[in-house]
C-alpha cells in the first residue's frame, strides 16, 4: 500500500498560505485521500506536482498534531516560484511519502541539540515540535538557527513558544545583522531567545558544555554542515551521536534517476535524513 501511494499522485488542496520571507512560503494542505499529517513522518518528503509543468521535492514541515500538512518552501525555480505564488483553494499533485525519518525515539534520556542553517529548519521543524510535546522525554532540548539576515529568519512567530518549554533554550544568529535586529523576534519587541551576530557555529559558544551523550540533528547548507559538524565535534559530540539530512539532487524519489547517489546510497530513497558515520566518507570526499 505504501509503494502505491508513493507511485501515485493524490490531488493536495492549498487550505492556508504564510509568507515566512519575502521568498519563502509555508503551504498548507489538505489531502484528498484523507491522509492528515501523522501519516508523514518528520524528516521525510514529498514530490509536489503543479501540474503541466513538473515536481520538485519539499519536505514534510508539520508534525502530527496538526491539522494540515505544512510544506514551506523557497522560490528558487519554476515549479518554486509557481508554488510560492499558490493561494487558498488551489491544487497541486502530492506523491509520497519519500525518504527516512529523524530518529527521535532513538535518543530519549539524553540531550537534543538541534542545529539548522537557513532553509534547513523546515524539515527540523517537525523535530522540534515532536520533542517539545514530549518533555520529560529528554534532559533538555537546544535549538539552534542561523540564516543570512533577520528578514531570512524563518518561523519567527514560533521561537517565543518553543522557548518556554521547560529544559528548552533557543538560539538565533544572523550572518548580517540590521538597524532592528534582535527585535524582530517577537511581536513586542523584546528578545525571547538568547541572539546573536554570525554564523550559526558561533552558537555553540553561547551553549555551554554539552553532556558527553549529547545528540545532534543538523540540516542545512552542506558547507554550513561542514562546519557544523567540526565544531560539534569540538564540543564533544561523537560522531556516532550525529545525525545530519542531506537533500540534493533529488528528482524521482526512488533511486532510479541516479541523480542524488552518494557513493553507494541514494539520497531519496536511503535518506535524506542519515547518520553521520554512515556517509561520513563520501561526503568529506566531495570537499563539501
Amino acid at each position: 500500500m505504501a509503494e502505491a501511494v508513493a507511485l501515485s499522485y493524490t490531488k493536495a488542496v492549498v487550505r492556508e498560505t504564510k509568507a515566512e520571507t519575502p521568498d519563502t512560503m509555508t503551504l498548507s494542505f489538505e489531502l484528498q485521500d484523507g491522509r492528515g499529517p501523522a501519516d508523514f513522518h518528520p524528516g521525510q518528503f514529498n514530490m509536489l506536482y503543479v501540474f503541466g509543468v513538473g515536481e520538485v521535492p519539499i519536505s514534510v514541515a508539520s508534525s502530527g498534531s496538526e491539522k494540515l500538512l505544512k510544506h514551506t518552501i523557497r522560490a528558487v525555480g519554476t515549479v518554486t516560484r509557481l508554488l510560492w505564488k499558490m493561494k487558498a483553494g488551489d491544487v497541486v499533485g502530492l506523491r509520497g511519502p519519500f525518504g527516512t525519518r529523524w530518529p527521535l525515539e532513538s535518543y530519549y534520556g539524553r540531550e537534543l541539540l538541534i542545529m539548522a542553517g537557513g532553509c534547513g529548519l523546515p524539515p527540523l521543524r517537525p523535530v522540534i515540535l515532536d520533542a517539545l510535546a514530549k518533555t520529560g522525554k529528554f534532559s533538555g532540548v537546544k535549538i539552534l538557527y542561523g540564516a543570512r539576515t533577520p528578514k531570512d529568519l524563518i518561523y519567527t512567530s514560533e521561537y517565543e513558544g518553543w522557548g518556554k518549554i521547560q529544559e528548552t533554550k533557543v538560539f538565533v544568529t544572523v550572518d548580517k545583522a540590521e538597524d532592528d535586529w534582535p527585535k524582530t523576534l517577537d511581536r513586542d519587541g523584546h528578545p525571547t531567545c538568547a541572539t546573536g551576530v554570525g554564523v550559526v557555529t558561533t552558537l555553540l559558544k553561547q551553549v555551554g558544555d554539552l553532556p558527553r551523550d549529547t545528540v545532534a540533528f543538523v540540516c542545512g547548507p552542506e558547507i554550513m554542515m561542514k562546519f557544523a559538524l567540526i565544531e560539534l565535534a569540538k564540543k564533544g559530540v561523537s560522531e556516532d551521536n550525529t545525525v545530519i539530512s542531506l537533500e540534493r539532487n533529488m528528482n524521482c524519489g526512488r533511486g532510479t534517476c541516479g541523480h542524488c547517489q552518494l557513493g553507494p546510497v541514494f539520497i531519496c530513497r536511503d535518506g535524506p535524513v542519515f547518520a553521520y558515520p554512515l556517509v561520513k566518507r563520501f561526503f568529506a570526499k566531495e570537499g563539501v
